[in-house]
Parts: structure tokens; sequence; C-alpha cells
């Protein structure tokens, strides 16, 4: 089943839900608040990244709320995943599947060769859907992560 949504730019105002999106999600990168609003200054120096949400758009309650967010960052010629999470209620339903087509489609407008990512080896439904979507395993980082130990597997997925 696939949830009708809209996916946008993150605004700062989008923070505190993707914290509380990000906290319900063991295997996401935290981050702080102040990381956050680093990443939405566009001002700043530094990367360049891609912040987008998903936002589900049909039913009249949940219409505008943010369910899922990317995060993104672009060091020439390549795109790295920082972060995707979607809302525990609304997994499998290709939100985290129409977030990477958003941030594929604008990375192929940059330029760009690759993009690439890791993921925790345990989390067997992000990797499907990297598989899903044309990523390719292409190594792996021992004890990458920490709280659990666990090894990184890298994926990288080449722009037409």
């Amino acid at each position: 089943m696939t949830l009708p949504i809209k996916v946008r730019s993150a605004q700062v105002a989008d923070i505190p839900r993707i914290l509380e999106i990000e906290q319900a999600a063991a295997t996401a990168a935290h981050w702080s608040e102040a990381e956050y609003q680093k990443v939405l200054d566009r001002g700043r120096a530094g990367p360049e990244r891609l912040v987008l949400v998903a936002e589900a758009e049909d039913v009249a309650e949940e219409a505008g709320r943010v369910i899922g967010f990317l995060v993104t960052r672009h060091v020439a010629p390549e795109w790295e995943l920082e972060n995707l999470v979607v809302a525990p209620a609304d997994r499998r339903q290709g939100v985290g599947a129409r977030l990477l087509d958003t941030w594929l489609t604008s990375s192929v407008q940059t330029d760009s060769r690759e993009v690439f990512l890791e993921v925790r080896a345990s989390n067997l439904a992000a990797r499907k859907l990297y598989e899903r979507v044309g990523f390719i395993e292409t190594g792996v980082r021992p004890r990458y992560y920490h709280n659990p130990p666990e090894d990184a597997v890298v994926y990288r997925k080449s722009l037409p």
C-alpha cells in the first residue's frame, strides 16, 4: 500500500517533528536540535545539504503532518545519505521509497556521479529498500556503529 504524501524541503519549523520521528527509530542517526538547526541554516558555509520531509496528504486529521524525513550531504561528485527515517505507524507504505526517489532525482541535476550510504547490517528492511531502488552493496565497515556495536554495510548507486 502506498500512502498519499507530498515531499518538500524541510524547514526549521519541522525540527521538533523530525526529532520525534528520529527518537522513535533505534537504527536512526540521532542528532541534536542544534545539529538540525545548523543543517537547515542555508547561509552557513560547509557541505551542501538537502533535507526533505514527507507529509501525509490525504487523511484529514493527518494532512500536513510530517511522517518521514531524509538528510543528505553533497561533496562533489558524490551525495551521501546521512539519515532516512519514517514514523513507525507509516512504515512499509512507500514513504521511504518516495523520499529516496526525490533525492535521487535531484542528485542527478547536480551533475553528480554517485550516491552512497551506510546502514546497520541488522537493518534488513532498509537494506531491502536500498537494493530495490538500485543500490549495490560495496563493502562493510566493521564495528562502525556503537550502542550496540555493529558493522555498517556500504551501498553505492551510480547516477545516469
